[in-house]
């Protein structure tokens, strides 16, 4: 078990290791103007990335807002349960952020999800509304990519396929995000 566990951590390590400065970096300028500019962010993903999605909002909506003294308007798309089975229910589960963002998207917004793979319905549907709405686009991604980094204005990968790793390393980078904010707001 301890030969598992070091070699986990090692493989973790890795993974934080691969997520792109650069990338992150010009995520924060996207933040910035959409702070500067009063737009909404809208932030969704699916299993644990839809945690990952509300815990971020959390923290942008209160804990960034707070040391800033300026609020973010930034909402998690995972948190209306009841509006999702709506959605998902009268017309298909991969409309499910897609229609929210009908009604609540305008030019100018940001969106950011976040995929292991990349590749959910859902999501897809999603950006490619956005983008043929006048809507900035970030996803967070895996190794694997998928169509969300080909559509997406800005794509931050984390070079590792496994689930809890990739999840893991996404929350790093919404911490990152927050934290810009709370501790070098100077500087955004």
């Amino acid at each position: 078990m301890n030969e598992w566990i070091s070699n986990y951590v090692e493989a973790q390590k890795q993974a934080l290791s691969s997520i792109s400065s650069t990338s992150v970096e010009r995520v924060v300028g996207l933040l910035k103007e959409a702070l500067a500019s009063d737009r909404q962010i809208f932030v969704f993903g699916n299993g644990g990335s839809a945690a990952n999605a509300s815990h971020f909002a959390t923290d942008l909506g209160k804990g960034s807002s707070d040391k800033l003294g300026r609020r973010f308007r930034v909402f998690s798309l995972n948190d209306n349960v009841s509006w999702m089975t709506a959605l998902g229910n009268d017309y298909a589960y991969d409309e499910i952020f897609r229609r929210q963002l009908m009604n609540y998207g305008r030019a100018g917004d940001l969106v950011i999800t976040m995929s292991v793979s990349g590749g959910s319905p859902n999501l897809v549907k999603a950006v490619d509304w956005a983008r043929e709405n006048g809507l900035k686009t970030v996803a967070m991604v895996g190794a694997k990519r998928g169509p969300l980094a080909g559509l997406a204005d800005e794509v931050l990968v984390v070079e590792s396929t496994h689930y809890g790793r990739v999840e893991d390393a996404h929350m790093g980078i919404c911490h990152m995000l927050c934290y810009a904010f709370m501790e070098d707001a100077a500087k955004v």
